[in-house]
């Protein structure tokens, strides 16, 4: 893996939403990545950075003045119980995949939960039925895997996209000590 040392990982701004929805865009129209149907609109996707950054980090990954990638924490789920993990996510433009940038994203977004006092990061990941499809491949779930996190759940056929029914795997990374 290539490691990219111009890459400046900074806070996420609404003002990046134009930015960050052109990286979204396709894995929406493109990709069963995610499970949204229609591209959300740039007011959406400012909405969105200022709902989440309020409370936990939402990242971007700068490389040659332009974002080309990012990463964010968001609630895991709505009870007390839950407050010391987290869901993340992250997306990278395609012509930057495998490059390394990915992992300085994960390992700023880590440094920063565990500031936060955050103890589990956990991915939702859509995942392949058909051992060759054109909408997804395990690539995320490859990358996940060498990020440390660990397969805890496979849920089978709950997505539909495409006309085609996709799994879903949650992933998880132990960041902190559970005292």
């Amino acid at each position: 893996m290539l490691m990219q040392d111009d890459v400046t990982i900074r806070d996420a701004v609404p003002a990046d939403a134009e930015a960050l929805l052109g990286i979204y865009a396709p894995y929406v129209t493109d990709t069963a990545v995610t499970f949204e149907y229609d591209v959300p609109t740039q007011e959406e996707f400012e909405r969105r950075v200022s709902s989440i950054s309020a409370r936990y980090p939402y990242l971007v990954a700068v490389l040659g003045g332009e974002i080309v990638g990012y990463a964010y924490a968001a609630e895991f789920k709505n009870r007390a119980a839950y407050q010391w993990a987290v869901e993340t996510s992250i997306y990278l433009r395609g012509d930057v995949q495998r490059r390394g940038i990915g992992a300085q994203l994960y390992e700023a977004l880590e440094q920063r939960l565990r500031q936060q006092g955050i103890l589990n990061m956990n991915a939702c990941i859509s995942y392949p039925v058909a051992e060759c499809d054109p909408y997804l491949t395990l690539q995320s779930v490859r990358f996940h895997e060498r990020m440390g996190f660990a397969l805890v759940a496979h849920f089978h056929k709950c997505g539909l996209k495409f006309g085609r029914w996709y799994d879903m795997v949650w992933m998880e990374r132990l960041i902190g000590e559970h005292k």
